[in-house]
């Protein structure tokens, strides 16, 4: 049975794209850069925020673009009221049931460190992480192990006792790139090719799926 869960922040934990494309868009119109979609806007899900932004931008992406637009659209989200960013129906049970447990909880996601700790404390305050690792801007994101090395060295257990929980490729990545075992969910931001990677430990359809592993 496994120790530690690191989760993934969003499509992971929480639904949070809607909040997101809404400051893109706007960012995107003030500076007469086309719009995306939803579909558009998941495709480009997964890295830092520069890589996102560039992503976005298409054709537009230059070094210049991507700082303005990440600029703007930071200066749209931050202050937003982010109504829209809500933990997946069964997150916090979840949670709860494996602290009951005993076992260990950490998050490791590339969304930038002061946001993901805004959102952890607003909503999962009751919860016990050993570690929340978000984005540093002068430290490897994922899918580089540095957030979950930093967790483990913190949890200080093997890396057979720990499983990282994440909807897409770049959470698979990030798993295999550490050395431990990968659970995919299918209520995220990722597609059938994730589900079916043949590195997942499993792919879980509820969150009550992953309560079994520990």
């Amino acid at each position: 049975m496994k120790k530690l869960a690191i989760f993934d922040f969003d499509g992971t934990l929480f639904d949070s794209v809607w909040d997101v494309i809404d400051c893109f868009n706007e960012a995107l119109t003030r500076y007469d850069f086309p719009t995306l979609t939803y579909d558009e806007y998941i495709g480009c899900l997964g890295g830092n925020i520069d890589e996102i932004v560039s992503l976005v931008l298409k054709d537009n992406s230059t070094p210049k673009n991507i700082e303005k637009v990440k600029r703007t659209y930071l200066e749209l989200y931050n202050p937003s009221p982010k109504e829209k960013t809500l933990p997946f129906p069964g997150a916090h049970e979840c949670l709860r049931n494996l602290q009951d447990k005993d076992v260990l909880l950490a998050v490791n996601s590339n969304r930038l460190d002061y946001s993901l700790n805004h959102f952890i404390d607003r909503f999962f305050a009751d919860i016990d992480f050993v570690l929340i690792e978000g984005h540093k801007e002068d430290y490897p994101s994922k899918p580089d192990p540095y957030g979950v090395n930093r967790i483990m060295e913190k949890a200080n257990v093997d890396l057979d006792d720990a499983v990282y929980i994440g909807d897409s490729k770049t959470d698979i990545e990030t798993a295999k790139n550490a050395g431990v075992d990968c659970i995919i969910v299918t209520w995220g931001y990722g597609n059938q090719g994730d589900y079916e990677n043949e590195y997942n430990m499993d792919t879980v359809d509820e969150f009550d799926d992953i309560v079994k592993y520990f």
